[in-house]
C-alpha cells in the first residue's frame, strides 16, 4: 500500500473531526459564510477542506461519488482506506465530490422524498475561487443578506424551488468552505 494512501488523515481523529464537524454544521447554519477547516491532506486533487469534510461525514454506510479529476487511483484507495465509504454513482450517491462542471447534471442525484426529504445529496463542490461576493442570498441562518461567489445562479434557484427536498451544496477552495442548504434563496 502507498504511503499517499496511509498518510493525510486525521493525526487526532477524535479532536480533529470534532471540530471539522462543528465548522461543517456552523457554515451549513450560516449560509455564505465563510469557514476554514482542515486537518486532511487528501492527494490531488481534493483540497484539504474537501478531504476534511469526507473524512468527517462519509463511514462504510456513506456511498460517495467521485466525479471527474476526483475519480482517480489515488483519491480511491485513499477514501478506502481512511473511510470506507463505498463508491457509487450519482444517483445513488449521499455524497458526491468534484469541480462544479464534472458534478453535472443536477437532476442525476437524489433529492430526497416528501417522506424522506433528508434522503437526498449533498454536493461538495471544489472551487478555484471561493469569495463572499458575487450572488446574493437570503434566507434562515442569514440576518438580511449574505453573498457568495457561486459557478452559476440559476441552478440554485431551481434546486430552492424544490424545498422542502433539494440538494445541499458545501463549496471548498484550500482550507475554505462555505455551504448553500437548499432552503437558501438565491439572486
Amino acid at each position: 500500500m502507498e504511503a499517499q494512501t496511509l498518510s493525510g488523515g486525521f493525526d487526532n481523529p477524535a479532536v480533529q473531526s470534532s471540530h471539522a464537524f462543528r465548522n461543517i454544521m456552523e457554515a451549513m447554519a450560516r449560509p455564505g459564510q465563510i469557514h476554514e477547516i482542515k486537518g486532511a491532506e487528501p492527494p490531488a486533487p481534493l483540497s484539504i477542506a474537501g478531504g476534511t469534510v469526507l473524512l468527517t461525514l462519509c463511514d462504510t454506510e456513506t456511498p460517495v461519488y467521485l466525479a471527474g479529476n476526483a475519480d482517480n487511483d489515488e483519491v480511491r484507495a485513499w477514501l478506502a482506506f481512511h473511510t470506507g465509504a463505498p463508491l457509487t454513482g450519482p444517483s445513488r450517491a449521499m455524497f458526491a465530490i468534484g469541480d462544479w462542471k464534472a458534478l453535472m447534471p443536477l437532476n442525476a442525484y437524489r433529492i430526497g422524498t416528501s417522506e424522506y426529504p433528508d434522503r437526498s445529496a449533498t454536493l461538495i463542490v471544489e472551487c478555484a475561487e471561493l469569495a463572499a461576493s458575487g450572488a446574493k442570498l437570503r434566507g434562515p441562518g442569514i440576518k438580511s443578506q449574505a453573498a457568495l461567489s457561486l459557478p452559476e445562479i440559476r441552478a440554485f434557484q431551481s434546486n430552492q424551488a424544490l424545498f422542502p427536498l433539494g440538494l445541499d451544496f458545501i463549496f471548498t477552495n484550500g482550507v475554505r468552505l462555505a455551504a448553500l442548504p437548499r432552503s437558501t434563496e438565491v439572486a
